[in-house]
């Protein structure tokens, strides 16, 4: 059993932090910005044939595992070892309940659709991860460094250099992480043989914090004298653009290190991060913790025209102590955490974020546009076992790893919401109705987004390699 300590130690998957980009050197991977854009261009060279759609995704990811049992999936005429201490609650929708511990989710239940029925047959982190976050099945059942690109990188591949929406030299691909957990191997969001160049975009750390600031978004103090030195600029951002826009250095530079510096010094990039922009009272509807302001940095970012945005759910209150019983993120063994104390201290952040994320999408009129996913690496065990507790030392209640049976929330996206597709048995263990892998889903959502799903793209051998091996869209959801 591998539960988490500090989310870091015991739990397989997590690689030490690499860092994306780095302002002055700019790399990513070891690549020079203007380098990364270049070859990102010859890669477009036979790129996919795409529908030009102006749609986006945002995907809520919850490494550890949701417990389905406890959420989405609640089973209360189950023996009582396996149905838990939570009780469903009716929704505004008719046939729609969810645990207890999510009322606001009961008022918007005519807003998502709930798929049961998902599953796959990888019961580790490093599989349960390749596995969701690719769509293909891994070469092997641990680790979480990739042999296929991640889904963001063939999102990115295809299309990274459309223009559309108002797009002002925003990164495609967006993925918002806790403060170490950056690397970009952590949740097997590797680009495999597309290459650095279709990496996602880090944004590391806790935007709830007074002095979060998006790194490689403007030019650093620290930066200042290397791009003086570079540029013969002498001051902060504004001074840098103003400076090389008399002083003809742009129309000199070629379109790649133009494209690297548009990026770093764009008013419209840095002001679609700058949650300092939204007025408190949207930010507190979101709620002033990791989970919530990281869900209204998605929203800014799809607006502003970024394709494809990651947001990763652990801690919801980074840099502060976890309850002895709770766990770092969703891992909810019995040596983790007692799961009913977990899922009370966790669901109500959860609840919050969520609901006003949804919300926000829908009043804005972005639920055509935008489809919402919500997922994690697997389900937990219907049954529930007892162990002591690390962090806690006394006997406590858990679940552990279930990948057959897990549970999907989707939002928007023009697609039929108010729903619940699929079934698992009575006891929660596997799915008995309309049975699916994650390829239907990833198959909907290529198919949100306009991209042939069915296409090739070339491997390292050059030999053509399909989008998407299997799957069709679901169509409960697309009609």
């Amino acid at each position: 059993m591998d539960p988490i300590k500090s989310s870091l130690s015991r739990c397989a998957g997590p690689m030490k932090r690499r860092s994306f980009l780095q302002a002055g050197g700019l790399s990513v991977l070891g690549l020079g910005l203007s380098d990364f854009l270049r070859y990102q261009a010859a890669a477009k060279e036979g790129s996919p044939g795409f529908v030009d759609k102006e749609t986006s995704v945002i995907f809520i990811w919850l490494p550890g595992g949701l417990p389905h049992m406890e959420t989405y999936d609640m089973k209360p005429e189950a023996p009582a070892e396996y149905r838990g201490d939570f009780r469903p609650i009716k929704t505004n929708v008719k046939g729609i309940e969810v645990c207890e511990l999510l009322p606001l989710h009961a008022k918007i239940a005519d807003k998502f659709t709930l798929i049961r029925s998902i599953h796959h047959e990888f019961a580790d982190h490093g599989g349960a991860h390749k596995r969701m976050m690719t769509g293909r099945i891994p070469k092997t059942p641990t680790g979480t460094i990739n042999d296929a690109p991640a889904i963001t990188s063939i999102v990115k591949e295809v299309l990274g250099h459309q223009k559309n929406q108002g797009n002002s030299g925003m990164p495609a691909c967006v993925s918002c992480v806790d403060s170490g957990r950056s690397g970009i191997d952590t949740f097997a969001m590797g680009p495999a043989w597309l290459g650095a160049a279709s990496s996602p975009f880090i944004v590391a750390g806790n935007p709830s914090e007074a002095d979060f600031q998006v790194q490689n978004i403007g030019v650093r103090n620290e930066m200042e004298t290397r791009i003086e030195d570079r540029l013969a600029m002498l001051g902060g951002m504004d001074r840098l653009k103003r400076d090389l826009d008399r002083s003809g250095t742009m129309d000199a530079m070629d379109s790649f290190n133009r494209q690297a510096l548009e990026m770093l010094t764009s008013d419209e990039v840095r002001d679609a991060f700058d949650l300092t922009r939204e007025d408190q009272k949207t930010r507190d509807r979101y709620g002033m913790h990791a989970y919530g302001q990281r869900a209204l940095m998605a929203r800014r970012l799809v607006e502003a025209g970024s394709r494809f945005v990651t947001l990763v759910w652990e801690n919801p209150y980074p840099g502060k102590p976890i309850p002895d019983n709770c766990a770092y993120n969703w891992d909810s063994h019995a040596v983790n955490c007692h799961i009913f104390e977990d899922t009370k201290w966790r669901a109500p952040v959860y609840d919050q974020a969520l609901t006003a994320l949804i919300e926000d999408l829908y009043q804005r009129g972005l639920d055509e546009k935008t489809l919402l996913v919500v997922g994690s690496d697997f389900g937990h065990t219907p049954k529930i076992n007892t162990q002591r507790g690390t962090k806690s030392g006394v006997m406590q209640p858990g679940r552990d790893h279930w990948p057959q049976a897990m549970s999907i929330l989707v939002s928007g996206g023009g697609m039929n919401m108010g729903q619940v597709i699929g079934a698992t048995n009575a006891k929660g263990e596997h799915p008995v109705e309309r049975v699916m892998t994650p390829n239907d889903l990833w198959a909907t959502v290529y198919q949100h987004l306009g991209i042939d799903y069915q296409h090739y793209l070339t491997n390292l051998e050059g030999l053509p390699t399909q989008i998407l091996p299997f799957g069709k869209p679901i169509k409960e959801l697309v009609g």
